[in-house]
Formats: C-alpha cells, sequence, structure tokens
C-alpha cells in the first residue's frame, strides 16, 4: 500500500495542501482496494462516512430518475475526489458511483477529513474549491440537457470524451463506454444513441469498429454542438 505523503495523485486534489505529518497520519488510517468494472462504490441513499481518492480508472457518477432511467451526471477520473458532498452536508449519497474500468481507489475516513478541515485552511479552501467544480460540472451537465438537442449533445459528448480522456495508440477513444453509458450521458434511448453514431460515421465525423469510437471531425462536431448552422 502506497503511502499518501509519497503518492503523486494527492498533487491533483485537495490533499496537495496537507502537510507531511497530516498525509501521515490519513496514510496510517486509509484503505485501499481494487473496484473492478461494473462494481459499485456507493449506492443513493448510502452513508458513505468519508472521501474515495481515485489513484486510476474511471467511474460514473449518476441519478436514477423516477421512471427508472440512469442519467449519468458526471465521469471521474485519476486523481478526483468522491464523497466531499454528503461529507461537507452530514446527509446521505444522493448520486450513485459506479466503476467503468479496474479502478484503484483509497478510502479515507470522514472524521480524518474533518479534523484537518479544521485545522488546515489552505486544505479547506482547496477541497471546497475542488467541490465547488465538480458542482459547476454537474450544473452545467443539467443546462446541457436542457438546452441542447440530443445531436447536439451527442456531438459535444465525443468531443468532451476525446479532449478528458484521449485516445490509444490506434487513434480510438481512450475511455471505451458501452453504447447504453454513451445514452445515459446525453440522456436519451439507446437505440437513438446507435442511430446518431451511424449518422455521424456516414458524415465522416467518426469512425466506428466494434466498441470502439475514432474522432475524425473535431470541428465539424464543434459547429454541431454549439448549434451553428453552415452557410
Amino acid at each position: 500500500m502506497s503511502k499518501c505523503e509519497q503518492c503523486i495523485i494527492r498533487e491533483l486534489n485537495a490533499l496537495k495542501a496537507l502537510t507531511k505529518e497530516e498525509l501521515v497520519r490519513i496514510s496510517n488510517c486509509k484503505t485501499s482496494k481494487t473496484i473492478q468494472k461494473g462494481e459499485i462504490l456507493f449506492n443513493e441513499g448510502e452513508h458513505i462516512n468519508g472521501v474515495f481518492c481515485i489513484k486510476s480508472g474511471v467511474c460514473k457518477v449518476s441519478k436514477m430518475s423516477e421512471n427508472g432511467r440512469e442519467q449519468i451526471i458526471n465521469l471521474m477520473k485519476r486523481g478526483d475526489l468522491l464523497g466531499e458532498r454528503s461529507l461537507i452536508s452530514n446527509e446521505v449519497a444522493n448520486l450513485k458511483a459506479t466503476a467503468v474500468n479496474k479502478m484503484q481507489v483509497c478510502f479515507i475516513p470522514k472524521n480524518e477529513i474533518v479534523r484537518d478541515l479544521q485545522q488546515n485552511h489552505e486544505f479547506s479552501m482547496s477541497f471546497l474549491r475542488n467541490m465547488a467544480l465538480t458542482l459547476k460540472a454537474n450544473n452545467n451537465t443539467i443546462v446541457e440537457m436542457a438546452q441542447k438537442t440530443v445531436k447536439q449533445r451527442l456531438a459535444h459528448a465525443l468531443l468532451y470524451l476525446s479532449e478528458e480522456f484521449g485516445t490509444d495508440e490506434d487513434g480510438a477513444l481512450n475511455l471505451h463506454l458501452t453504447r447504453e453509458d454513451i445514452a445515459n450521458i446525453i440522456g436519451t434511448a439507446t437505440e437513438t444513441t446507435i442511430r446518431l453514431l451511424s449518422g455521424f460515421k456516414k458524415k465522416g465525423l467518426i469512425q466506428l469498429k466494434n466498441k470502439a469510437i475514432f474522432v475524425l471531425d473535431k470541428n465539424e462536431l464543434k459547429y454541431i454542438s454549439d448549434g451553428v448552422l453552415k452557410s
């Protein structure tokens, strides 16, 4: 098990503001584990009682609607923290977190985080700043859902996946999502997503090979995402 004071992941989140002594204390009480693809880190309504730090892998953060449809609110990756809102508000989780691929995570108990929030001003500000950025991203998702068409949302999602997670050596999107996951990101039926992807393929904007997606024309996808009508 790696020690927090020696882990470079902390430089990607609020933990970078902790002193060496604080990191040593957290390192002695944290737990590390492997989360397999499809495994749930926590469910809606669950008491998390701490914070997860993602060391590797990606998880989807989602909410279940009243009609039973999953809406993916955000994709969390290496360096991100999960559970801050519940820790601060002292409420149960209002979202579900599920591993998209194999993950390595560390869990830090609530009492340890609260102690540092109370004693380390720089950590408190960094922690709240990161939480605010996550909430901003979630709010942006809600705005996208309300203001963009499904076609626009798909174009935006493909650009986001390309820019945020990059591509592999073959040029395909690094993060392999199921068609159902993509549908749950853009808020539509899986069949509609498959049809729209096929349409993008016919226009030469993307290429599809089995489950892999290759983004070929980012400029055109940007036009579509922004709703720009080309003359």
